[in-house]
Formats: C-alpha cells, structure tokens, sequence
C-alpha cells in the first residue's frame, strides 16, 4: 500500500475502507504536495479521522468515472483546480493553450472548461441529495456575478450555475474542519449558515440582521455603474473582522457571503505544512512524464499567505486575504530537512516565500484587532506611517535555512516587493540577498513606468524602481557579482493606451532591457483591473478609465514593448504613426525603429539623413557580448 490517498476501489481495499466520508473531485492532477490545495484540504480531513478519496480529472462526458469510488457518507468536495479552467485553457488572446501543467505530460483538453460546473452538474446527475461543496480559486473568485472574460458577458454566481450546496471561498481549512463536524455530527447542509469563508443559497433573508446588500445579477447585467458599485462594496467589506455578510439577488433566491475565515496562527499554519505529504505526484502518472507543475514548487518553501500589496489586477485578497499568515521558523526548518533528504535534491532551494517573498509578518500591529484598512492601502501611493517593514526575521530565517547541511544554495524567486525594501531602508537584506539568494538574474514586477498606469494598477511609480535598480546594481558591483535585475511589464492594462505604450517602449530604450516575454492583460474574475476593463470605470473612485479592448490595439502596445524583434516591424511603426510619434522613427540614437525601405526619402527627418549609417547598440556585458536579462535562473 503506499501512503497516497484511494484514488481506486483497490487502493480503498488495501486501508479495509468499504465507503468514503469525503470523495475529493480534483481538475488537476492528483500532487500530494502542499502547494496543491486538493492535497492540503484532503490531507487535513484525513488528520481529523475522515476518510477520503480523489478522484482527479475525471471524464466528464459520462458519469461513469464520477462513481468510480462510490457514494461518500459525508459529501462530495469539487475544485477546478489551482488555476482557473478558463484561464488554464485559454490565453490573453482567447487561443487555446497547447499544454496543461496540471496535466500528466503535460497534456491539454484533460478538464472541462468551467471546471467546477461540469463536475458538479455530472454529480447531480448521480447523487441528488448528496452535500456538494465547491472550493479552490475558480470558486472562490467567481462567487459572485462576474465579468467572463473568455465569453465576454456578465455570468451568475458559480453557486448558482453549479447546483452546489455550499461554497468555500478562501484556503478553506478552517471552513472544511467546521463543516466536516458539523456534517459528521447529523447537520443537514441545508442548516449550515454560520461559517466564516462560506456561502450559500437561500429565498429568504429573514435570517439576516446585519448585512450589505450589492446590485442583484439582472442589475449588474443591465448597468456597468451597478457593477462597479456591486464590485466596491464586496471589495471593501472583505475583511474577516470588519466585513459585513453580502447578499446578492437572483430572481427568487440569493447568494448569501458569511464574512472571510479568520486568519490562521502560526500554530494552525504549521500543522498544515507538517502533514505527512508525499511532496510528489501520484505514481499512476509516471508512465506519462510526471506532473509538469510539480518541478517550480517541489524544491520550494511556502513560508507564509497573504499579501498587503494589493495590485489591482490581482485578486488575492480575496483568496489569501490581505492579513499576513506566517508559520514558524521551526515549522520551516523542519520541511527544509525532508526536502534535504529527498533522493533528487541537489542540494538548491529554489524559494523561500509566499505571494510576496518578504512580506513575512503582518502590515501593523492594528490588524490584529481591526484588520486591514477600509479603502486604504499598505504601500500605495506612500508607505503607510504605521507599517513594520522590518526585515529582520525573514533574514535570519533565510540564514538558517542555508546553514542546513546538504543545502548549498537558497534562492528568492517569489515576488519581491522593491518598494518596501526600500521602505525599510535595509541595504544589509539587500546585500545579503544579492550574496546569498540572487542566481545571476533578481526578477521583479514593476509592470508599467507611466504615472497614469502604475497608479491604476495601485504599483510604485518609475521613480521607485530605478531607485532600487541603482541600489541593486551598487551592491552588487561592491560584491563583485554580474548580476542582472530582470522587470516584468504588462501590456494592455486599463489606463494604458498607445501614448503609454509608447512611454514605456522609450523606458525600455533608455535602460537598455529588451523583453522576450511580455504579459498581455488579462481580465480574470475578481480584481479592481478586471471591474475597469469591463466597466470602463474605477470602481473605488467612480473615475472613467480608457481601455484597450479591440485586438488590434492590444497587438499595438505589445509590439512596442518588443520594438527590436524585426517581426514587429510593421505594428511598431503603425503604432507610431498612430501615437503620432514619427520623431522615433529614423536613425537617430533615440529612434525606435528605422524608416521602411519603401518609402519616400522625405519621410526622413533632416537629422535622421545624415546618420543613416547609425545604429542603437544593444546593451552589452563586460565580455562583449549582448546582455540577456530575460532567461530564467
């Protein structure tokens, strides 16, 4: 027997199990690994004495796989997956993905799209009165009426299209141990109304006393000011101590949101990351390849949840929350040595943090008590006065992590936030993370340099970045290392048009840094960015927002961040025209591109004729040759 979950009638035999009490419905593949939340949710209902079984990716087209393990005591548990199945499937440009991490080899087409849907509507079809609880991201950010990106339409609440009983929003362990109780305990679901982090169906809100009702689905639809309105009111009450229960109108029933789960302890933290994992994918799927995703997170470290950064095309907050949830160093350390003892490790941690690497403690001591702000940010537009940005414990945790025998290396790749190092003022982290923990490259996310984008997305300004870049480069040539900063920047935000994109492409011009790959905006549910895209408005402030919708435009601006690769060459100078920006084409130094061949001699500039022969030189390294500051480490 090995110490997998069933994922077989055999494999349910060899623990002399006869009925589940959880059957687990997974869209991706099954990966006992805590960076894989059917895992951490399964693992944790096992500590607890329950039985479960997986069943992942199942063939949705019958209901044959769907009973493969029988009928649960307790319930049936449905996830998408880690990602959302539209956004697994699809890219920016609505084109399907030819490969799914998630997926053994790798393979596409192995889950429906919405996911979560199709299996729930599947198990509806068998059991009719067995629990179905829906969880993970898809769920999670699509609990209310949202913009879908992929059909470009106003979609109900996936507790409604799903015919699920319950919907855990949120990581879901406190949610999952307090419904498995509950449910254990002779509870119907239909009477389990009062958890933190859930929602639920109902007709009548006589139940309710203390509540903010958003614009109902049929008002969202008709209205893009409803739907921003609905948008703000859920995002500001998202607090697990201040928020308020929303209810949102569908015809004759509504979708009813319990405040989010409060945040774990350090205590609850590490007894999630202690549970007995596999730390690999299930051995069914060897004879495939593996389980593509298992490679960035097998050698890696989650140190802690949550982030306080709030970019506005992010939806963590609404996931992770923005209060900080931080396990023990002992905790840490303790994974550091099962990692070390692994057969394939080569003696690299790859990573050490969480949604923010070093983010690793709470924003400010007021949270605790009142949670996060309402309506004001951590670090956007300024640092706040209140905000602990001392570094000293991260630091002392990566230092012991690298004193561990058999550990040579500890690399940083999760997202650092630039801004609050710099807030911090601590060049000793900085040293040591480029000593210690930078692997030639130190990537991080500015995403956009013009003021008018940065501040929609809620990002430190250009200012702010090259400050650090300065700081990056100083300490690094003091250590005599060659080490590169490598920035992501994105395309086709709201906000962002062709005299931006044009800003952006002359940035990229002046520091010399040529992106192989550029991130195209794309409107995922639950996100302020997402609200703009589709409303055209700023839903915290009621401000009207340009944004670039046609796919013509959204090529413009992406081939302006890649204005060297000759592809390009025609959508650059288009864009150009367009921006009016002609001054950049010639073959001046500052030129972006040089004139087409084909036409006339006056479209020259003076300036530009007696230069012909002039060419910007591409950045280049001590030895000569043409820096490449966008490969992986």
């Amino acid at each position: 027997m090995t110490n997998f979950l069933p994922m077989t009638r055999e494999d349910m035999a060899e623990r002399g199990w006869e009925q589940l009490d959880f059957l687990f419905i997974s869209g991706d593949a099954y990966v006992d690994h805590p960076s894989f939340g059917p895992a951490i949710i399964s693992r944790l209902l096992e500590k607890y004495g329950y039985k479960v079984g997986i069943i992942a990716q199942p063939d949705w087209r019958t209901t044959n796989d769907f009973k493969r393990l029988g009928k649960p005591r307790l319930g049936i548990l449905v996830s998408a997956g880690n990602l959302d199945s539209m956004l697994n499937k699809y890219t920016a440009a609505k084109k399907y993905r030819s490969t799914d991490n998630y997926s053994p080899g790798g393979q596409a087409g192995l889950r429906p799209e919405r996911a979560t849907i199709v299996y729930c509507n599947r198990l509806r079809e068998i059991w009719k009165k067995t629990p179905l609880i829906i969880g993970g991201i898809e769920a999670s950010l699509r609990r209310f009426a949202h913009y879908d990106y992929w059909s470009d339409s106003i979609r109900r609440s996936v507790l409604i299209d799903s015919r699920a009983d319950l919907l855990i929003y949120g990581m879901g362990e406190k949610q999952i141990k307090d419904l498995a109780a509950q449910l254990a305990a002779g509870i119907g679901i239909e009477n389990i109304r009062d958890i933190p982090g859930t929602c639920y169906r109902t007709e009548t809100l006589e139940h309710l006393w203390d509540y903010a009702e958003i614009p109902g689905y049929q008002e969202v639809v008709n209205s893009k000011a409803d739907f921003a309105q609905a948008f703000k009111i859920q995002y500001l009450e998202q607090d697990p101590i201040r928020g308020k229960n929303i209810v949102q109108g569908y015809g004759e029933q509504y979708v009813v949101q319990n405040p989010p789960a409060m945040p774990l302890s350090t205590q609850e933290m590490d007894e999630i990351y202690d549970l007995p994992y596999q730390r690999t994918y299930h051995p069914s799927y060897t004879a495939a390849g593996g389980i593509p995703a298992i490679q960035e997170v097998k050698f890696s470290i989650v140190s802690h949840r949550g982030c306080y950064g709030s970019c506005s095309f992010c939806a963590l907050y609404a996931h992770q929350g923005r209060i900080i949830q931080s396990r023990s160093k002992e905790s840490i350390l303790r994974e550091a040595g099962e990692i070390v003892r692994m057969p394939d490790f080569k003696g690299y941690i790859h990573d050490v943090g969480g949604p923010t690497a070093n983010f690793r403690q709470p924003a400010c001591e007021q949270q605790a008590d009142r949670g996060a702000c309402r309506g004001k940010q951590c670090l956007f537009p300024n640092a706040c006065k209140s905000l602990n940005t001392d570094h000293t414990e991260y630091l002392e945790l990566l230092r012991a992590i690298r004193k561990i025998p058999g550990i040579k290396k500890v690399f940083v790749r999760s997202g650092l936030r630039y801004d609050y190092l710099l807030a911090a003022n601590d060049m000793q982290f900085l040293r040591e993370l480029c000593e210690h923990h930078v692997s030639g490259q130190l990537k991080v996310a500015p995403e956009h340099i013009s003021a008018k984008v940065t501040q929609l997305m809620g990002k430190a300004g250009k200012d702010t970045y090259l400050k650090f870049k300065k700081a990056y480069e100083k300490v690094n040539k003091e250590l005599g290392k060659e080490q590169y900063l490598v920035p992501y920047f994105m395309s086709s935000h709201p906000g962002a048009g062709l005299k931006e994109a044009v800003e952006l492409a002359e940035f990229l011009r002046d520091t010399g840094y040529n992106p192989e790959q550029v991130q195209d905006f794309i409107p995922t549910p639950g996100s302020i960015s997402t609200c703009m895209y589709y409303t055209g408005i700023n839903p915290l402030t009621g401000e009207k927002v340009y944004v670039a919708k046609k796919p013509e435009d959204k090529r413009l601006q992406r081939a302006l961040l890649q204005y060297r690769n000759p592809k390009n060459y025609e959508l650059v100078y288009e864009a150009l025209t367009k921006a009016n920006r002609r001054d950049l084409i010639g073959y001046e130094p500052k030129c972006l591109i040089r004139p087409p061949r084909n036409k006339p001699q006056a479209a020259v500039s003076q300036a530009g004729k007696s230069n012909k022969t002039r060419r910007v030189a591409p950045a280049r390294d001590k030895r000569g040759k043409e820096k490449r500051l966008d490969r992986k480490i």
